[in-house]
């Protein structure tokens, strides 16, 4: 059964049936022609999949990021990153890495990241001269930020699919996620030294201190959400909420720019993109129990620690592995599908839970970025106007760099678990 589900997989992913029905349709065939279980079984794994109470976390923080980015706060955040950075060469480049740093701590989302900041600066790097394949991969790059940095949906399904604290993957994702920001920006410095972009980035820049006044009110949302589930005020799933409230707060009442009007295309937004997350969780769950009932886990299990003994190689194998699927399946499907299967493995050669997430979610992350599926590329095409061919060539350096630093996050483990011994 294993065998006909995963090439069933295969065909229809090759004939571009979307993720979850994929999923859904192959593990049909594999219950009606393979087992003796009924077809009842279906929605009854299905709904047993999303009956699960942290995941009400997630419509909350998509609906609180998509009022954000339609309440004025994009803007603001572009200029405070362009007060601290604007100054220098390639200014406006590590203004975008900066800005989504920052606006991943609002939207959890990075294909919100790409379309909220890359409309504003990808035009305004193209006008300072950049070329704008390179802009789009800048953007595209920076935006993966928003599945590392807190909240985190990625963060959130891996949890809920192996009963890790979502509270200490939180906490672990600022540390890989300020050492990619980090990289980024310095790789830009130089590149753009090296290669004579953004001689002229430092125009048209504000004072630090008036953009600060401009941008204060959303910087402290990720200090509400984060430091009141750290500061016991309320739960992950619970902090979902009390961000919507917030950015409704934020838009409508401080900066008034969200209006009554801009409420139903937003919420309709929202709910297709819950609908589409729920979907395919709901799919991978059905997937996930046929999988466990074969004893598929077990025998994966069994073979890894007979062919690979010691952390080291097994990390490495992972990485490998997870790097390639992420580059043909959607993140989630991957998490939900993948994460329970590794992370007992994990455990076994004396690898966190904690930090085989922060792993495995930026290994993910990456798959956002490189084609076939990478959807961060076909957002940031969309907002450029460009083809992805265009952007392969300056695309490669920044993959270097990400790469780089996943192999640090794996094998020095005090990137993602320093602040989490700190606080637990």
């Amino acid at each position: 059964m294993n065998l006909v589900i995963g090439l069933s997989l295969i065909i229809l992913f090759a004939f571009g049936v979307p993720i979850a029905v994929s999923i859904m349709l192959a593990s049909i065939i594999g219950i009606e022609f393979f087992s003796r279980l009924p077809l009842l079984l279906v929605p009854q794994q299905m709904f047993i999949g999303i009956d699960k109470f942290p995941l009400m976390a997630i419509p909350f923080f998509i609906l609180a990021g998509n009022l954000m980015a339609a309440g004025g706060i994009s803007q603001r955040l572009v200029d405070l990153a362009k007060s601290i950075v604007g100054g220098v060469q390639g200014g406006l480049a590590m203004t975008c890495v900066l800005t989504c740093m920052m606006f991943a701590a609002v939207s959890g989302s990075s294909v919100a990241t790409t379309f909220a900041i890359g409309a504003i600066l990808i035009p305004a790097m193209v006008r300072h001269g950049y070329p704008k394949p390179l802009a789009a991969s800048i953007q595209a790059t920076s935006a993966e930020l928003g599945v590392l940095i807190p909240p985190s949906i990625p963060l959130i399904l891996f949890g809920v699919s192996t009963d890790t604290s979502i509270g200490q993957l939180f906490l672990a994702g600022i540390g890989p996620g300020l050492l990619i920001g980090t990289a980024l920006i310095l790789f830009l410095y130089l590149f753009c030294k090296l290669r004579g972009f953004g001689r002229e980035d430092h125009k048209d820049s504000t004072g630090f201190m008036v953009s600060f006044r401009r941008a204060w009110a959303a910087l402290l949302m990720p200090v509400v959400v984060i430091g009141g589930i750290y500061g016991g005020v309320f739960t992950p799933t619970e902090a979902s909420a009390v961000a919507v409230f917030y950015a409704l707060a934020v838009g409508g009442l401080h900066y008034r720019e969200l209006k009554v009007t801009d409420l139903w295309p937003i919420l309709r937004q929202s709910v297709i993109s819950t609908a589409s997350v729920m979907l395919i969780i709901a799919a991978a769950s059905l997937f996930s129990f046929l999988i466990s009932r074969t004893g598929l886990p077990g025998q994966i299990a069994g073979w890894v620690t007979q062919v690979f003994d010691d952390p080291i190689s097994f990390l490495l194998a992972v990485n490998a592995l997870l790097l390639l699927v992420g580059m043909f399946i959607e993140t989630s499907a991957a998490i939900l599908v993948l994460a329970p299967i590794l992370t007992p493995i994990a455990l076994q050669f004396g690898v966190h839970p904690v930090h085989f997430g922060l792993i495995m979610v930026v290994n993910l992350a990456l798959g956002m970025i490189t084609p076939p599926l990478g959807v961060n590329l076909f957002a940031a095409c969309a907002v450029a106007r460009i083809s992805i061919d265009q952007m392969l060539p300056w695309l490669l350096r920044f993959v270097l760099v990400v790469l780089t630093c996943l192999l640090a996050i794996t094998y020095l483990p005090w990137i993602s678990m320093g602040l989490v011994r700190l606080v637990y």
